[in-house]
């Protein structure tokens, strides 16, 4: 792998992590197309993609560090020290609350699934260009039914679990972790915008816990005379990621998501026909 490649990588990882398109789906076609997924040794390209998603979990961490911060000092302070009844406990405590109970689905698929996951399935083409394609649909049909009157305040613990429940669809490879919870919010009638900014709250711990569990496990994998490409792809997907979602936040203010819809669905197929063609292997 060129340092050119890195960066391409790197991009690709921060773009396609935050947008509702698949940065599983996204990254392995790449990877495909530039013959860099080994089938003998399948576990450097693994090993590739955990380091590189520490990049966009930085991103995140930056993007809404004041959030985190108030959201941790409120929830220690109302849970912890005072001790204060969950009606009477301030908004960021409670937001606390729905971003643990938003993630108690992943963290139980994700356990009971993960060989599954990791998997064939993960870099199967087939898999990710119908999930690509099904997801794009579901997601259009969210915006056909959706109200978008609710905001963040309105948010309930039901709400989480809901909208946690479309958090582990993006464990199916080509579904995208923002589609699904972005997906999920529409359907409950939150704003575009309130729904993809809880997305990505409610990411943090599944980027955090699944990123730095694949990363320890890839450890042994690492190819320790390319870390200069690690470093730099990883450095490309925190600056593109930490971009792509103060774009896609205030995109979702005054837009619809038609336009990720159709572009899933077009790549899907696309996907397919590569496959088809044998431009691409499955």
């Amino acid at each position: 792998m060129s340092i050119f490649e890195a960066i391409i990588l790197g991009i690709i990882q921060g773009l396609t992590e935050f947008l509702p398109i698949s940065s599983t789906g996204h990254l392995t076609v790449t990877g495909k197309l530039m013959n860099l997924i080994s089938d003998t040794n399948p576990e450097r390209w693994t090993s590739f993609i955990a380091v590189i998603q520490l990049g966009t979990l930085l991103a995140i961490l930056i993007y809404f560090r004041n959030d985190l911060w108030n959201i941790i000092k409120d929830f220690i302070e109302d849970n912890l020290l005072s001790r204060q009844k969950f009606v009477n406990q301030t908004f960021n405590s409670k937001l606390g609350w729905f971003i643990i109970i938003g993630s108690i689905p992943v963290v139980i698929l994700g356990l009971g699934f993960k060989d599954i996951i990791e998997g064939a399935l993960t870099k199967n083409l087939y898999v990710i260009s119908l999930s690509l394609i099904a997801l794009g649909i579901v997601l259009w049909i969210a915006e056909k039914v959706g109200k978008f009157k609710r905001e963040m305040k309105d948010l309930t613990w039901i709400d989480a679990l809901v909208i946690g429940l479309f958090q582990s669809l993006a464990l199916i490879p080509g579904s995208s972790r923002s589609g699904t919870t972005i997906t999920g919010g529409l359907f409950l009638g939150f704003k575009r915008e309130t729904a993809a900014r809880f997305s990505f709250l409610l990411s943090i711990p599944a980027v955090l816990g699944s990123g730095l569990l694949q990363f320890y496990e890839a450890l042994d994998f690492i190819d320790t005379s390319g870390m200069v490409n690690y470093a730099v792809a990883t450095l490309a997907a925190a600056i593109s990621g930490y971009l792509t979602i103060g774009f896609l936040l205030k995109f979702l203010k005054t837009n619809t998501t038609y336009v990720f819809v159709f572009y899933r669905i077009v790549v899907g197929i696309l996907v397919l026909l590569m496959i088809y063609f044998n431009f691409i292997s499955p």
